[in-house]
């Protein structure tokens, strides 16, 4: 395909993720223990989110309140750079399961996990290190 003079370039492909939760405060209590930082509860058009924390610049997504959460459909990779082996830990002591252990990825562009979160989705871990 090719660009056109009025096409932006665009800096990123993902730009927001949603991660469905059965139990928002379970789920949120998974991913602060996991993550090791705090999520931000809000209120979006009536429905419980549990936004990630992001740098100017970054992919921001959240936690959403939903009854019907999946490990089947499109994977997040979160960022857990030079904590992955942490991470696999505290997801396992926390309700969660590894579905895929650390595995390295090609040419030097990092490991990987998957791991089953606290309401069954299948959720990805990525780290350079």
């Amino acid at each position: 395909m090719s660009q056109t003079a009025t096409a932006a370039t665009v800096s990123t492909a993902i730009t927001w993720f949603e991660i469905p939760a059965a139990n928002l405060e379970r789920a949120q209590r998974f991913y602060e223990t996991i993550l090791e930082t705090p999520l931000k509860p809000e209120l979006f058009g009536g429905t419980n989110i549990a936004i990630f924390p992001c740098e100017d610049g970054g992919v921001r997504g959240c936690l959403i309140e939903t009854a019907h959460p999946s490990p089947h459909g499109t994977i997040v990779y979160l960022n857990v750079n030079g904590r992955l082996d942490r991470t696999l830990e505290l997801v396992t002591a926390n309700g969660g399961r590894v579905e895929l252990p650390k595995t390295e990825l090609p040419r030097g562009i990092g490991w990987i996990a998957k791991i089953a979160d606290s309401e069954g989705n299948l959720v990805g871990l990525h780290a350079m290190s």
